[in-house]
């Protein structure tokens, strides 16, 4: 299972799951597409390099999904999918690179209801050797 939908009782809850870091947070945005305009097929015609900072590993997880809601608003771009997804750690701070397929959201009929990633029940954990995210997204 890559993610899964929790109850909540305004906004939408989901944990994503993944054998690495780099994989859950991989799912995570798999899932925030979901959320955003369902199982819609976006063709990967326009590619971005995506590369985030944080102090931790869920500012680095909000500043990630941040990117995908700042890039459908200031660019239209809607997520295909995501390659090369890279995390690493240096002075005291994480680095997320990536390369993100996607097209151009004029070209779809969607609605994004997606307002903002939160941090609110926001948490990253290693469970039987995996690592899952729980992500709250304001709708």
């Amino acid at each position: 299972m890559k993610y899964k939908f929790l109850p909540h009782t305004a906004d939408i809850k989901f944990q994503a799951f993944g054998k690495s870091l780099e994989e859950a947070f991989l799912n995570s945005a798999l899932a925030l597409k979901e959320v955003m305009y369902k199982k819609l097929k976006v063709k990967g015609k326009i590619k971005k390099k995506i590369c985030v900072k944080g102090k931790d590993k869920e500012s680095l997880l909000y500043d990630f999904l941040e990117e995908f809601l700042f890039l459908l608003d200031s660019e239209n771009f809607i997520l295909s999918s995501i390659n090369n997804l890279k995390i690493s750690e240096r002075a005291g701070s994480y680095i997320l690179t990536c390369e993100a397929t996607g097209n151009d959201a004029n070209n779809y009929n969607f609605t994004n209801n997606v307002k903002a990633i939160t941090y609110n029940e926001m948490k990253i954990w290693i469970e039987k050797n995996k690592y899952a995210c729980q992500i709250v997204v304001d709708v």
